[in-house]
Protein backbone atom coordinates (compact mmCIF):
# COMPACT_ATOMS: atom_id res chain seq x y z
CA UNK A 1 0.00 0.00 0.00
CA UNK A 2 1.30 3.54 -0.95
CA UNK A 3 2.12 5.97 1.87
CA UNK A 4 -1.08 8.27 1.41
CA UNK A 5 1.13 11.74 3.07
CA UNK A 6 3.76 11.29 -0.19
CA UNK A 7 1.09 10.48 -2.84
CA UNK A 8 -1.41 12.82 -1.85
CA UNK A 9 0.30 15.31 -4.82
CA UNK A 10 3.47 15.94 -6.52
CA UNK A 11 4.14 18.70 -4.21
CA UNK A 12 4.75 16.24 -1.12
CA UNK A 13 6.84 14.27 -3.10
CA UNK A 14 9.14 17.26 -4.33
CA UNK A 15 8.80 18.63 -0.81
CA UNK A 16 10.08 15.76 0.72
CA UNK A 17 12.78 14.94 -2.32
CA UNK A 18 13.83 18.73 -1.38
CA UNK A 19 14.30 17.77 2.35
CA UNK A 20 16.34 14.52 1.59
CA UNK A 21 18.36 16.30 -0.77
CA UNK A 22 19.41 19.39 2.25
CA UNK A 23 19.76 16.46 4.62
CA UNK A 24 22.20 14.81 2.19
CA UNK A 25 24.02 17.91 1.37
CA UNK A 26 24.47 19.11 5.29
CA UNK A 27 25.56 15.50 5.73
CA UNK A 28 28.18 16.15 2.56
CA UNK A 29 30.02 19.03 4.13
CA UNK A 30 30.01 17.58 7.62
CA UNK A 31 31.83 14.52 6.29
CA UNK A 32 34.57 16.91 4.72
CA UNK A 33 35.62 18.00 8.45
CA UNK A 34 35.02 14.74 9.74
CA UNK A 35 37.26 12.65 7.77
CA UNK A 36 39.73 15.28 7.49
CA UNK A 37 39.71 16.02 10.72
CA UNK A 38 39.00 19.83 11.20
CA UNK A 39 36.11 22.30 11.79
CA UNK A 40 33.51 19.67 13.28
CA UNK A 41 32.71 18.55 16.92
CA UNK A 42 33.44 14.93 16.36
CA UNK A 43 36.24 13.39 13.98
CA UNK A 44 37.01 10.49 12.90
CA UNK A 45 41.13 10.58 14.34
CA UNK A 46 39.16 12.50 18.06
CA UNK A 47 40.96 11.52 21.46
CA UNK A 48 39.78 7.64 22.72
CA UNK A 49 37.45 7.42 25.62
CA UNK A 50 36.88 4.05 26.11
CA UNK A 51 38.46 0.43 25.82
CA UNK A 52 39.98 -0.29 22.76
CA UNK A 53 37.37 -3.26 21.84
CA UNK A 54 34.50 -1.46 22.85
CA UNK A 55 35.71 1.01 20.46
CA UNK A 56 36.00 -1.02 17.45
CA UNK A 57 33.16 -2.99 18.13
CA UNK A 58 30.96 -0.10 17.73
CA UNK A 59 32.79 1.41 14.99
CA UNK A 60 32.56 -1.90 12.78
CA UNK A 61 29.11 -2.47 13.71
CA UNK A 62 28.40 1.49 12.59
CA UNK A 63 30.31 0.79 9.09
CA UNK A 64 28.23 -2.08 8.60
CA UNK A 65 24.80 -0.56 8.87
CA UNK A 66 25.75 1.74 6.63
CA UNK A 67 27.16 -0.84 4.34
CA UNK A 68 23.79 -3.48 4.86
CA UNK A 69 21.29 -0.03 4.39
CA UNK A 70 23.58 1.59 1.46
CA UNK A 71 23.97 -1.71 -0.49
CA UNK A 72 20.23 -3.59 -0.15
CA UNK A 73 18.30 -0.28 -0.17
CA UNK A 74 20.58 0.04 -4.10
CA UNK A 75 19.44 -3.43 -5.28
CA UNK A 76 16.50 -3.81 -8.17
CA UNK A 77 14.34 -6.37 -5.97
CA UNK A 78 14.95 -4.34 -3.09
CA UNK A 79 13.31 -1.34 -4.78
CA UNK A 80 10.51 -2.95 -6.71
CA UNK A 81 9.11 -4.19 -2.92
CA UNK A 82 10.01 -0.93 -1.43
CA UNK A 83 7.84 0.88 -4.34
CA UNK A 84 4.80 -0.79 -3.19
CA UNK A 85 5.33 1.23 0.11
CA UNK A 86 6.35 4.50 -0.79
CA UNK A 87 5.77 6.58 -4.33
CA UNK A 88 8.26 5.53 -7.62
CA UNK A 89 9.21 8.67 -7.57
CA UNK A 90 9.82 9.33 -3.76
CA UNK A 91 12.09 6.44 -4.11
CA UNK A 92 15.80 7.55 -4.57
CA UNK A 93 14.86 10.55 -1.91
CA UNK A 94 13.84 8.15 0.69
CA UNK A 95 17.45 6.00 -0.10
CA UNK A 96 19.38 9.54 -0.20
CA UNK A 97 17.56 10.37 3.29
CA UNK A 98 18.22 6.79 5.29
CA UNK A 99 21.91 6.80 4.00
CA UNK A 100 22.09 10.38 4.98
CA UNK A 101 21.01 9.21 8.25
CA UNK A 102 23.18 6.22 8.48
CA UNK A 103 26.08 8.34 8.27
CA UNK A 104 24.80 10.92 11.10
CA UNK A 105 24.63 8.23 12.98
CA UNK A 106 28.08 6.94 12.24
CA UNK A 107 29.32 10.69 12.98
CA UNK A 108 27.63 10.66 16.19
CA UNK A 109 28.79 7.75 17.82
CA UNK A 110 31.91 6.79 16.17
CA UNK A 111 34.70 5.87 18.77
CA UNK A 112 38.18 7.12 18.53
CA UNK A 113 41.17 4.46 18.83
CA UNK A 114 44.41 6.72 18.74
CA UNK A 115 47.49 5.03 17.61
CA UNK A 116 48.95 7.06 14.78
CA UNK A 117 50.28 4.85 11.86
CA UNK A 118 51.67 8.17 9.80
CA UNK A 119 51.80 11.84 10.24
CA UNK A 120 53.06 14.01 7.73
CA UNK A 121 55.21 17.06 8.93
CA UNK A 122 53.90 19.82 8.88
CA UNK A 123 55.18 21.91 5.76
CA UNK A 124 54.42 21.13 2.25
CA UNK A 125 54.22 17.19 2.68
CA UNK A 126 51.09 17.90 4.69
CA UNK A 127 50.01 20.52 2.57
CA UNK A 128 50.01 18.01 -0.37
CA UNK A 129 48.27 15.43 1.32
CA UNK A 130 45.44 17.92 2.27
CA UNK A 131 45.46 19.10 -0.95
CA UNK A 132 44.93 15.58 -2.48
CA UNK A 133 42.02 14.97 0.27
CA UNK A 134 40.52 18.11 -0.91
CA UNK A 135 41.43 16.89 -4.67
CA UNK A 136 39.43 13.65 -3.72
CA UNK A 137 36.38 15.59 -2.59
CA UNK A 138 36.08 17.21 -6.23
CA UNK A 139 36.29 14.82 -7.68
CA UNK A 140 33.76 12.65 -6.11
CA UNK A 141 31.14 15.98 -6.85
CA UNK A 142 32.36 16.28 -10.27
CA UNK A 143 31.54 12.74 -11.60
CA UNK A 144 28.08 12.72 -9.72
CA UNK A 145 27.17 15.51 -12.45
CA UNK A 146 28.78 13.53 -15.19
CA UNK A 147 25.91 10.72 -14.14
CA UNK A 148 23.28 13.48 -13.18
CA UNK A 149 23.78 14.78 -9.84
CA UNK A 150 19.94 15.44 -9.79
CA UNK A 151 18.76 12.15 -10.49
CA UNK A 152 21.53 10.58 -8.64
CA UNK A 153 20.01 12.44 -5.55
CA UNK A 154 15.77 11.82 -6.46
CA UNK A 155 15.68 15.56 -7.26
CA UNK A 156 14.99 14.97 -10.98
CA UNK A 157 12.14 11.92 -10.12
CA UNK A 158 10.68 14.33 -7.63
CA UNK A 159 10.44 17.23 -10.13
CA UNK A 160 9.11 15.25 -12.59
CA UNK A 161 5.88 13.69 -10.40
CA UNK A 162 5.61 17.78 -9.65
CA UNK A 163 5.10 18.99 -13.38
CA UNK A 164 3.23 15.33 -14.16
CA UNK A 165 6.30 14.01 -16.67
CA UNK A 166 7.19 10.93 -17.27
CA UNK A 167 10.50 10.14 -15.61
CA UNK A 168 12.97 8.31 -17.96
CA UNK A 169 15.76 6.48 -15.86
CA UNK A 170 19.37 7.59 -17.43
CA UNK A 171 21.08 5.74 -20.30
CA UNK A 172 24.01 3.80 -20.45
CA UNK A 173 27.13 6.52 -21.91
CA UNK A 174 30.29 6.91 -21.02
CA UNK A 175 30.99 10.49 -20.34
CA UNK A 176 34.71 12.11 -19.77
CA UNK A 177 36.29 10.09 -17.23
CA UNK A 178 33.91 7.30 -17.36
CA UNK A 179 35.71 6.51 -20.84
CA UNK A 180 39.23 6.60 -18.42
CA UNK A 181 38.22 4.09 -15.82
CA UNK A 182 34.80 2.37 -14.92
CA UNK A 183 34.41 3.80 -11.29
CA UNK A 184 35.28 7.65 -10.51
CA UNK A 185 33.45 8.25 -8.42
CA UNK A 186 34.52 5.53 -5.79
CA UNK A 187 38.21 6.61 -6.97
CA UNK A 188 37.27 9.51 -5.61
CA UNK A 189 35.96 7.82 -2.12
CA UNK A 190 38.83 5.87 -2.35
CA UNK A 191 41.31 9.16 -2.06
CA UNK A 192 39.28 10.70 0.67
CA UNK A 193 39.90 7.49 2.48
CA UNK A 194 43.29 7.26 2.41
CA UNK A 195 44.46 10.68 2.03
CA UNK A 196 45.14 11.43 5.62
CA UNK A 197 48.19 13.63 6.68
CA UNK A 198 47.65 11.87 10.01
CA UNK A 199 46.71 8.55 9.70
CA UNK A 200 45.15 6.83 13.49
CA UNK A 201 44.11 3.40 13.74
CA UNK A 202 41.02 4.34 13.41
CA UNK A 203 41.25 6.23 10.22
CA UNK A 204 42.65 2.64 8.63
CA UNK A 205 40.15 0.81 10.08
CA UNK A 206 37.28 3.50 8.32
CA UNK A 207 39.90 3.08 5.45
CA UNK A 208 40.10 -0.81 5.34
CA UNK A 209 36.59 -1.15 6.00
CA UNK A 210 35.35 1.20 3.28
CA UNK A 211 37.74 -0.08 0.55
CA UNK A 212 36.22 -3.68 0.99
CA UNK A 213 32.87 -2.44 1.22
CA UNK A 214 33.63 -0.27 -2.17
CA UNK A 215 35.12 -3.87 -4.26
CA UNK A 216 31.95 -5.96 -2.80
CA UNK A 217 29.60 -2.74 -3.92
CA UNK A 218 31.51 -2.79 -7.53
CA UNK A 219 30.58 -6.35 -8.10
CA UNK A 220 27.16 -6.35 -6.95
CA UNK A 221 26.72 -2.78 -9.16
CA UNK A 222 28.06 -4.43 -12.50
CA UNK A 223 26.02 -7.38 -11.82
CA UNK A 224 22.84 -4.86 -12.00
CA UNK A 225 24.36 -2.37 -14.70
CA UNK A 226 24.81 -6.14 -16.75
CA UNK A 227 21.35 -7.02 -15.93
CA UNK A 228 20.38 -3.56 -16.94
CA UNK A 229 22.91 -2.82 -20.34
CA UNK A 230 23.53 -6.27 -21.55
CA UNK A 231 26.29 -6.80 -23.98
CA UNK A 232 26.97 -3.01 -24.04
CA UNK A 233 28.16 -2.69 -20.56
CA UNK A 234 29.59 -6.11 -20.38
CA UNK A 235 31.99 -4.48 -23.72
CA UNK A 236 32.35 -1.72 -21.94
CA UNK A 237 33.94 -3.71 -18.90
CA UNK A 238 36.38 -5.49 -21.20
CA UNK A 239 37.77 -2.37 -22.64
CA UNK A 240 38.04 0.46 -19.53
CA UNK A 241 39.85 -0.67 -16.50
CA UNK A 242 37.99 -0.48 -12.69
CA UNK A 243 39.71 1.83 -10.83
CA UNK A 244 43.58 2.34 -11.72
CA UNK A 245 43.36 3.90 -15.41
CA UNK A 246 46.04 2.00 -18.19
CA UNK A 247 49.01 4.18 -19.10
CA UNK A 248 48.20 2.70 -22.87
CA UNK A 249 45.67 1.43 -24.97
CA UNK A 250 45.17 -1.49 -26.41
CA UNK A 251 45.53 -1.56 -30.21
CA UNK A 252 41.77 -3.36 -30.48
CA UNK A 253 40.32 -0.64 -28.66
CA UNK A 254 38.54 2.16 -30.24
CA UNK A 255 39.65 5.79 -29.50
CA UNK A 256 36.33 6.70 -28.16
CA UNK A 257 33.37 5.46 -26.19
CA UNK A 258 30.46 4.33 -27.17
CA UNK A 259 27.00 5.96 -26.49
CA UNK A 260 23.65 4.49 -26.11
Amino acid sequence: MTNPDLSKSGTGVFAFGILSYAVFFAVFLYAIGFIGGFFTPTTLDGTPTGPVEKALAIDIGLLGLFAVQHSVMARPAFKRWWTTIVPEAAERSMYVLLSSLALVALFTFWQPIGGIIWDAPDGWARNTVIGIYLLGWVLLLYTTFLIDHFDLFGLRQSWNRLKGNKYTPPQFYTPSLYRIVRHPLYVGWLTIFWAAPTMTVSHLVFALATTAYILIAIQLEERDLVDAFGERYVEYRKRTPMLLPRLWRRREEPTTAAKA
